[in-house]
């Protein structure tokens, strides 16, 4: 028996009555959202840190703020957002009514990952439901605490005619695929992300993928260490590396790397002090199939700071790895942990090189006083995201679109972005039913006059005024 097919058929029948399409229906499920959050602030902060041993300061900065962040934004513009968007005319179309409509594409179904297990799960369900659609949500079930509580606590905040949590591993997630969908919204592995694609091409269901990658970091050497190092780090060792932005490899000199190993070490005694197992501002692995893994990439290399583990604990300490090998495994995977190694470029020249051979990152950054040398990066390379001079602080702007390219990921969410993925837009024309004669020239018999009058009248206009 399918354990799907009732709740697909329920969500299916609210959403083809039209339920879900008031913006007075949709705010109230945005205010719901938003005092699930505020309601159960403290067990959404145990759970993350039972989960991932986060700090509550990590919690609120990266989970709870910026989902609650989400859902005031969506409610200070949804009706902005849903309003009609009229668009420039040719002659031809003068006299009528040309606009675009966002409307929901109906069902759709939200995978989420263990890494950031609130915030990846509930800042796409803000567009989601912002957008006026019914919403399947399948949390990790990899970060147990969490999906505990989204499963059992958050639908007690929205209408659950509109809205299912699903549970289960990898055997569920695909019974469920096998089932339409109007849109699919996936966060996760690229390997996991092609059987999502896979799965949505038998519906032909759009996507979009949230992916990852191995993002570069690039180092001039015309920058302060410390700074970089301060910054880097943070970035780097926050979440334990389990972020999917953070910088996977540092690309810089022999000359950079003699004084950023110094700084690199003093920054992380700083942070997470003598014994940064004992901190409790740094993460742990997320379970024991991770930690083995990371474990094996600290062979790669020779270790110049950290390297240290404990299994019992999934504790990885803050790693700096040194003559890495391209061939290695810690630079053909991506790391997800808290390992950072260290390639040697004689420049920017070989640094952009270096990039470009590889597969589109998620994320690219670039330090250096001098704007040039991240101008340059930034224009001759590519990437879902670019930051110069800092970490992933380009993701915290919902005015910025977040989205991979290529291996990376397709599509993009967040603020604005977030609703338009979740909406279909539809190109609307209304016309009079009279005036006929106006149309008498597109109609037969033809000649070369009415064609010429005609190619003109549908030329597009640069000029968005109109006639009514």
């Amino acid at each position: 028996m399918d354990p799907f097919e009732d709740t697909l058929r329920r969500l299916r029948e609210t959403f083809q009555v039209g339920h879900t399409r008031s913006a007075e229906f949709r705010a109230a499920q945005l205010r719901g959202l938003g005092r699930f959050l505020q309601d159960n602030k403290q067990l959404l902060h145990d759970a993350l840190a039972q989960d991932l041993h986060k700090s509550a300061f990590e919690s609120e900065l990266s989970e709870v703020a910026i989902s609650q962040g989400e859902v005031n934004l969506a409610l200070r513009n949804l009706r902005a957002w849903m309003k009609d968007e009229h668009v420039p005319k040719s002659l031809a179309t003068q006299l009528d009514s040309a606009f675009i409509r966002k409307e929901p594409f109906g069902l759709v179904l939200i995978i989420a990952p263990w890494n950031y297990p609130l915030n990846l799960t509930l800042v796409p369900l803000v567009g989601a439901l912002a957008a006026g659609n019914c919403v399947v949500l399948k949390p990790s079930e990899i970060s147990k605490s969490i999906e505990k509580i989204l499963a059992e606590e958050l639908p007690r905040y929205l209408d659950q005619s509109c809205f299912a949590v699903v549970l289960g591993g990898p055997q569920e997630t695909g019974q469920l695929l096998e089932h339409r969908f109007d849109y699919i919204f996936f966060t996760g592995s690229p390997r996991v992300g092609k059987i999502v694609m896979t799965a949505a091409a038998k519906h032909l269901t759009p996507v979009t993928l949230e992916l990852g990658g191995k993002n570069p970091c690039y180092v001039d050497d015309n920058c302060d260490p410390q700074i970089v190092a301060n910054r880097v780090a943070w970035f780097r060792y926050f979440n334990a590396g389990q972020t999917c932005v953070a910088p996977d490899y540092l690309l810089c000199s022999p000359e950079m790397q003699e004084r950023l190993l110094p700084a690199l070490q003093s920054t992380i005694t700083r942070f997470y002090g003598d014994d940064p197992q004992s901190s409790p501002n740094l993460g742990r692995i997320i379970n024991q199939k991770h930690f083995q893994r990371l474990r094996a990439l600290l062979g790669c290399g020779r270790v110049a700071i950290g390297g240290q583990s404990d299994e019992h604990d999934r504790y990885i300490a803050p790693t700096v790895l040194v003559d890495v090998q391209e061939a290695e495994p810690v630079m053909q995977e991506e790391i997800f942990g808290p390992i950072l190694p260290i390639m040697n470029v004689r420049g920017v020249d070989e640094a952009i090189e270096f990039i470009n051979r590889r597969e589109k990152p998620l994320a690219l950054f670039a330090f250096s006083n001098s704007s040039q040398v991240v101008k340059r990066i930034l224009a001759q390379t590519s990437s879902g995201g670019f930051c110069g001079n800092d970490g992933f602080m380009h993701i915290t702007l919902a005015s910025l679109p977040f989205g991979g390219v290529g291996a990376s990921g397709i599509g993009r969410y967040h603020g604005k972005f977030s609703f338009d993925t979740f909406s279909h837009h539809r190109a609307c024309l209304l016309r009079s039913p009279g005036m006929e004669k106006l149309n008498a020239i597109r109609y037969p018999p033809h000649s070369p006059r009415h064609l010429r009058k005609l190619v003109v009248a549908m030329e597009a206009r640069d000029c968005s005024c109109t006639l009514l």
